[in-house]
Formats: structure tokens, C-alpha cells, sequence
């Protein structure tokens, strides 16, 4: 399932910004972008989202905007003086009008600004990880509200199916009437050559059994009722539709090679589509 959350962190010298996205994907796939201060921390990160997070294409972002120079940088006197004396010295020897422009050249020399690096402190990372925690609950509120979204569609679905169910009834009369003047037809085909007992008997089961629809009507809808009562189920369900879906569309082709009846058979159709509906959508739950 797709997700998004975000949360920020108001330290004493800087704001941290922390994102998490996640697409879908069959097992968890999880990416980390931090700030260097925090790559020390990389992997207590991913332990926080992997109890959270059981599957997705997952990537957490970690980064901050100074609020205030908390690390001042100072100039190394001495790197300066050898850089300029140096530079001065060639340019004598060459002939080289020197400028104002020479000291500003040499600022940007490596080594001449000394900087303290930055360390994170424990009080720091604690803030850091209530802050994931937080972005980890916004997170699962937009999944909440995504599968909130997909379970309408799932029921939408389902009792489109089970509507659909419902109307094959109005056509079981006539759809028995055309078999069985088919079958008497066959009868009498018998009948004007020699009467076989044994090919009449094989020819009767089996339009006895292509008049029946009861099994597969009643299996289906036995299987949209199971879906239904899984689908809130406080535990991974994925794959358990996935099952019952199966069965829901094995019920659905033996009503369709059995009607032979044209309404039947567009009522089938629709039934169909329904059912691809819902699988396109058990792909992105648990």
C-alpha cells in the first residue's frame, strides 16, 4: 500500500525535516537518505521503521536547516600568511601587478577556514526519534485513509457481483425451456437411427447437469460472503483474498461455459469485471 508522512523537529540551533514515502512492493525494500550527522544512526533507523512497516518500497528522508551558526568557522592565520606570501612572491618574479583580489583568492584555498565538525548529541537524537515516531503516525493515517478508500472499492465490487448473481434468476426459465427442447431434439435424433439405452443415458446426465446452476450460485455467493468477512480482519489478509478470489472466479467461469444463454453469459461478463477490479486491488493491501 502507498503511503506518505512527515514531521519536523525544532531544535536550539537548527530545523529537522523528516519524510516517509512508500510504494508498493511484495517485500520490504527500505531506503535511508540522512544528513551525514545522522548516517551514525542509520541503522536504529531502519530497526524503528521496520517494526512500523512490514512491506513496501520505502524511503525516509532526514534532513535540516541551520537555524543559527552553531559551529562558527575561523580563519587559519598562518595558512593565509604562507597562501599570500607565496602567491605574492610568484607574481613578483613574473612581473605580475598584485591586487586586493590576491587575499580573496587565497580565501578560498583549502585549509585556510577551520571548522568544527558537528557531533550528535544524545538529547539531539532523542528529539530525532520521537520525530520519526511522529512521521511513522502520519504515515499510517495515510494508509488508514488509502484503505479506508480500497475497502469501499472492495465492497462496491463484491455486491456489484452479488447483484449480478441475483439477476441470472430472471433468465433461468427460459434459458431451461431452450435446453430442453434441445434435448428432446437429440432424443428424437436417437431415436430415428437405433436407441442406444447407454447414449441416452450419457446424453441425459449431461444436460442434467448443464440445466443445474444451483452449486456454482450457491459456492459464489458463499465465497463473496467469506471475502467480505475477511476483509476486516485485524491481521495480513492479502493472500487469503487472493484465495477466495480464485475460487470466486472458478464459480464465475463455470456459470459462464454453463448458461447457454446470452443474458446469462453478459451478466457473466460483468461479473468479470468486478472481480478484476478487486484483484487489481488485493495487490495493494497486506
Amino acid at each position: 500500500m502507498t503511503g506518505f508522512g512527515k514531521a519536523e523537529c525544532e531544535l536550539e540551533d537548527k530545523k529537522v525535516r523528516i519524510e516517509i514515502r512508500a510504494l508498493n512492493s511484495k517485500n520490504l525494500d527500505l531506503n535511508v537518505k540522512t544528513a551525514s550527522l545522522y548516517r551514525e544512526k542509520e541503522l536504529e533507523i531502519r530497526k524503528i521503521i521496520k517494526e512500523s512497516v512490514i512491506r513496501g518500497k520505502v524511503e525516509i528522508s532526514i534532513y535540516y536547516d541551520k537555524t543559527e551558526v552553531s559551529s562558527p568557522e575561523s580563519i587559519n592565520q598562518n595558512v593565509v600568511k604562507n597562501y599570500f606570501l607565496q602567491l605574492k612572491k610568484v607574481a613578483d618574479e613574473m612581473g605580475v601587478s598584485t591586487s586586493d583580489n590576491l587575499l580573496q583568492s587565497v580565501i578560498s584555498l583549502p585549509d585556510v577556514l577551520n571548522t568544527e565538525r558537528a557531533e550528535l548529541t544524545e538529547k539531539e537524537w532523542k528529539a530525532i526519534k520521537k520525530s520519526i515516531s511522529n512521521a511513522l503516525a502520519d504515515f499510517d493515517n495515510f494508509r488508514k485513509q488509502d484503505g479506508a478508500a480500497i475497502e469501499k472499492d472492495f465492497l462496491k465490487n463484491v455486491e456489484s457481483i452479488l447483484d449480478n448473481l441475483t439477476k441470472i434468476e430472471k433468465y433461468e426459465n427460459s434459458r431451461i425451456i431452450k435446453l430442453r427442447k434441445r434435448l428432446e431434439e437429440k432424443i428424437k435424433d436417437i431415436a430415428k437411427n437405433s436407441l442406444d439405452e447407454n447414449r441416452l443415458e450419457q446424453e441425459m446426465i449431461y444436460y442434467v447437469e448443464k440445466l443445474d446452476l444451483t452449486e456454482e450460485k450457491v459456492r459464489l455467493k458463499n465465497h463473496c460472503e467469506y471475502f467480505l468477512e475477511n476483509l476486516r480482519a485485524d491481521q495480513p489478509i492479502g493472500k487469503k483474498l487472493g484465495f477466495i478470489l480464485q475460487e470466486m472466479g472458478r464459480e464465475i467461469n463455470t456459470l459462464g461455459s454453463k448458461a447457454n444463454h446470452t443474458d446469462i453469459q453478459k451478466i457473466v461478463i460483468l461479473m468479470k469485471e468486478s472481480l478484476e477490479k478487486i484483484k487489481e486491488q488485493v495487490l495493494n493491501i497486506l
